[in-house]
């Protein structure tokens, strides 16, 4: 009650005493607004306006910037002023900060009784205002407590330093007095951004319908009103700040697309100007794809020439390319890939979500979904012999088994390559994925199994 009760006489004098104190910029034209939101917590404000100014030195002031703003980066241009001074005020206006510069000072305290609603008002010296209230108020020392009775705390003005928001105040000299044209930039944080992916996938049609959605979200503690709202996809550079990993892509594309980059980053420009409010997560559109062609593949990894104790399940994945030929050509911001099928009911059924890194266009994905309950495999080290200091011989057994009524095809990945390995002897074909890796598509009858096998000379 006390809180709520001090609140509102807070707000009554900072209204009265702001405008007298230090008028706000006057804008003679709406301001135009664009934000250009990077993925890591960073975004680019520019704000153009026209103000007016009087001649000679003054002080403007921006009551409307970001809360999160990065005060070492903001810039004001024009033409017709010269800027002497920037400070960034941030101590804002509340009950308890009001209390805290009043420490020394006087104030009046109004307390109400209750029973015949007769008010009482005393002259108080704020002693200290730490984890409580201290006043003095005549000869006695008194803690200002919520006890029930209504109390009013009454104070002469706002301190100067108090702000009821957050503002930015800009020292300038002028050339002229009337209207002048400005821009103001700044970098903020609590301005990100992320992609979401949803992925319809037709299994007997091969092909998966795909939708990307942008989500937006502002905890910055300001409204960008109608802004011409850009998003870059890439991690630009900070001090002390992190990269981040890329997951889901099978292979790096080589195509190009059309879209717009700045330096080595895409931009996806919202096509309408946009409110962005202040503490909102909002969704906008990006990419819409039917048809894609697509397929379900069973996934088996392993990372090093060893028995296993059990039976390793594979894991399932949807497999598509972001080529131009196969229907999207475009870029992919990172983000998390929800996929989902129809059951028999028609009915989409949520199966699996796998996060993705900034795709080129013209990549292979590799979206997993889960692990497959009827789909096994278990490998056996034979033997190992071991050939010189530098070169060992591994006889390698796998038998991957299908449960599933219909016949599968089990993508099986053995990494632990060196430098000089290679496959001597193996029953059916393998293929290098990469420097490390050898690959095989292992073809598994319905409710049956296959064995493969393989000798690899290993090592540098």
């Amino acid at each position: 009650m006390l809180r709520a009760a001090l609140f509102a006489t807070v707000c009554v004098a900072a209204a009265s005493t702001a405008v007298a104190q230090t008028a706000p910029v006057q804008t003679a034209s709406p301001p135009k607004v664009s934000v250009t939101i990077y993925n890591n917590n960073l975004a680019l404000v520019q704000d153009q306006r026209t103000i007016d100014v009087s001649a000679g030195r003054q002080r403007l002031e921006f009551k409307d910037v970001s809360a999160a703003i990065r005060p070492e980066t903001v810039s004001l241009s024009s033409p017709n002023l010269g800027v002497v001074e920037q400070n960034f005020d941030y101590d804002l206006l509340t009950p308890d900060k009001l209390m805290e510069k009043a420490v020394g000072r006087q104030i009046k305290i109004v307390r109400t009784n209750p029973g015949d609603g007769k008010e009482t008002t005393e002259t108080a010296t704020v002693l200290a205002a730490n984890e409580g209230v201290v006043l003095k108020i005549g000869d006695r020392i008194e803690v200002l407590r919520d006890d029930g009775v209504p109390t009013r705390v009454i104070f002469d003005k706002v301190p100067e330093t108090l702000r009821a928001r957050p503002t930015l105040s800009v020292t300038v000299n002028a050339d002229k007095a009337g209207p002048t044209p400005v821009t103001l930039s700044y970098l903020t944080s609590g301005l990100s951004w992320a992609a979401d992916y949803v992925a319809l996938f037709d299994e007997k049609k091969n092909a998966l319908d795909l939708q990307g959605w942008i989500t937006l979200r502002n905890n910055s503690g300001t409204a960008f009103d109608n802004a011409q709202t850009q998003l870059v996809a890439g991690n630009v550079n900070q001090f002390n700040g992190g990269g981040s990993s890329v997951r889901g892509s099978v292979s790096a594309g080589t195509e190009s697309s059309g879209r717009e980059r700045i330096a080595d980053y895409y931009i996806y420009p919202l096509p309408e100007r946009t409110t962005i409010a202040a503490n909102q997560n909002k969704q906008v559109g990006f990419l819409s794809a039917q048809a894609v062609p697509a397929q379900k593949v069973y996934e088996v990894r392993e990372y090093g020439f060893s028995s296993d104790e059990n039976p390793q399940k594979a894991i399932t994945a949807i497999q598509f390319s972001n080529s131009k030929l196969k229907g999207l050509g475009d870029q992919l911001p990172a983000g998390t890939m929800r996929v989902y099928m129809r059951d028999q009911a028609g009915d989409p059924k949520f199966i699996g979500e796998n996060q993705i890194g900034h795709t080129s266009a013209g990549s292979e994905l590799s979206i997993r979904t889960g692990e497959a309950f009827d789909v096994s495999s278990q490998a056996t080290l034979v033997s190992q012999e071991k050939l010189s200091k530098t070169r060992s011989r591994y006889v390698m057994k796998y038998v991957v088994r299908n449960a599933r009524p219909e016949a599968v095809t089990v993508e099986l990945r053995q990494a632990g390559l060196l430098r000089d390995g290679k496959v001597s002897d193996e029953s059916l074909p393998s293929r290098r994925i990469d420097a490390r890796t050898l690959g095989w598509s292992v073809p598994v009858p319905a409710n049956g199994e296959t064995v493969l096998t393989f000798t690899v000379d290993n090592g540098w």
